[in-house]
């Protein structure tokens, strides 16, 4: 359970140093766990969330949570600095384009996983480099995995479905 969160927080160059003990696992969710937390949810069967979320996995894909993400910015080395405008449009669930990037930390190759944060150091999601950004001249750079935004987006479906 634990290699699945800690192999997460490498793709950013990351290392989470979690006690494995506190890791508890209901059905495809990940639940980060304080020593009396879990000796209640040991003996309690029928419960659906307890301390802190930090993922689920979906269709063999890790989903991490926000809370997830925002221990792993901490430490991050892969990380992007964006301008407010790429930030705006970043939690409205769009890609960055290589005009957006204010400053880029540790890997700029493409295929790796990226933070993005705006300019007042706000984790806002994660990315996939989708183009070597020293290379690129303009264009989409990198691919939004997921922001902060998507949980709105999330709930403004369910609502109109309602």
């Amino acid at each position: 359970m634990a290699e699945l969160i800690e192999d997460f927080a490498r793709l950013f160059g990351a290392k989470l140093s979690l006690d494995r003990t506190l890791i508890f696992r209901k059905g495809d969710s990940f639940f980060l766990l304080s020593r009396n937390l879990k000796k209640l949810v040991e003996r309690v069967e029928d419960w659906l969330f307890a301390g802190l979320y930090l993922g689920k996995i979906k269709g063999g894909i890790f989903l991490p949570s926000f809370p997830l993400l925002f221990m792993i910015a901490e430490q991050a080395k892969n990380r992007v600095v964006i301008d407010d405008k790429a930030a705006w449009l970043f939690i409205c669930g769009r890609d960055i384009f290589k005009e957006g990037l204010v400053k880029v930390y540790g890997s700029k190759n493409r295929g790796a996983y990226t933070l993005v944060f705006n300019r007042r150091g706000e984790c806002l999601g994660f990315g996939k480099i989708i183009k070597d950004l020293d290379k690129a001249k303009s264009g989409v750079v990198i691919k939004n995995v997921l922001d902060v935004g998507d949980f709105l987006r999330r709930e403004r479906t369910q609502i109109s479905e309602f």
